[in-house]
């Protein structure tokens, strides 16, 4: 599979206070096509500055970062780059610009100059894909947060991306909220074949993702599959960061002589253990 994302030496200075600040130092990251990515981080970490760089929403101090072979650092690629790479952000009702959700999920096509026609089917397509078809005529603040985000997300999808960058998407939802975002990034990754870059703090949404980015202090800590990442419990804890809870649970069971694996992911997979060790 070839590099959707291809960031090669780069690094990322802000001058806050009069100081020079390194948000990121010489990160180097390629990502395949239909993959789905997860980069985590505590707070500060680089994260979600990188999510931005890869956007063209920031422009690297040194180094390059090219979304399917455009180089963010030619002004005449960032309209192309934001078509191909879209991004959805924390708060919703700062994405939702109309007061009829079909015509918010419209807004981004028809700045593309799409047809009216294809715009129609273009925004049905999307809203479906999302579950929220039934709720084209509604006004998105009648909605709940995770409906606002999954709205948000159609409006991305309407312009026809090839790979969706998501920077801490479910932050602001309550657990339902996160569980219909969640569930709608799944789908967009294995039914539709589309790549994934989810931004988050919350170890539980990541299990299924095919490779876990850690960020710590402007570069990665640590890469690898969830099972590999996640298996190293005291290693998270000393990059201030958790674990999935049944993981952790787990864990906690083998330190203390219960027979069971540490590196398990899910529910399913710890009540098959406990089965078998009966």
């Amino acid at each position: 599979m070839k590099d959707v994302i291809s960031i090669k030496d780069v690094t990322y200075r802000y001058i806050q206070d009069e100081e020079e600040n390194t948000a990121l130092n010489e990160v180097s990251l390629n990502i395949k096509e239909g993959e789905f990515l997860a980069i985590i981080g505590h707070n500060g970490s680089g994260k979600s500055t990188l999510s931005k760089l890869m956007n063209g929403i920031l422009m690297p101090t040194s180094g390059d970062i090219k979304i399917f072979d455009l180089n963010t650092k030619d002004p005449e690629n960032i309209w192309k780059i934001r078509q191909s790479a879209g991004m959805v952000f924390q708060n919703p009702d700062n994405q939702l610009v109309a007061t009829i959700v079909e015509e918010d999920v419209a807004f981004g096509p028809e700045n593309l100059g799409v047809s009216p026609k294809e715009i129609r089917q273009r925004v049905d397509w999307a809203l479906d894909i999302v579950g929220m078809l039934d709720y084209k005529k509604q006004k998105p603040h009648q909605l709940s947060g995770g409906q606002k985000q999954r709205i948000a997300i159609a409006g991305i999808l309407a312009m026809k991306p090839r790979c969706i960058i998501l920077d801490e998407p479910t932050a602001m939802l309550d657990p339902s909220g996160r569980r219909e975002v969640i569930n709608t990034i799944k789908h967009l990754n294995k039914d539709e074949k589309m790549t994934i870059v989810h931004i988050t703090h919350y170890m539980d949404e990541i299990v299924d993702a095919d490779r876990v980015i850690v960020m710590e202090k402007g570069k990665i800590a640590m890469e690898g599959k969830p099972r590999e990442i996640f298996s190293q419990v005291e290693k998270l804890t000393s990059l201030r960061l958790d674990v999935p809870q049944i993981t952790e649970l787990a864990f906690e069971l083998s330190k203390e002589g219960i027979d069971i694996d540490s590196n398990i992911l899910t529910v399913d997979e710890m009540v098959n253990q406990l089965w078998q060790s009966n």
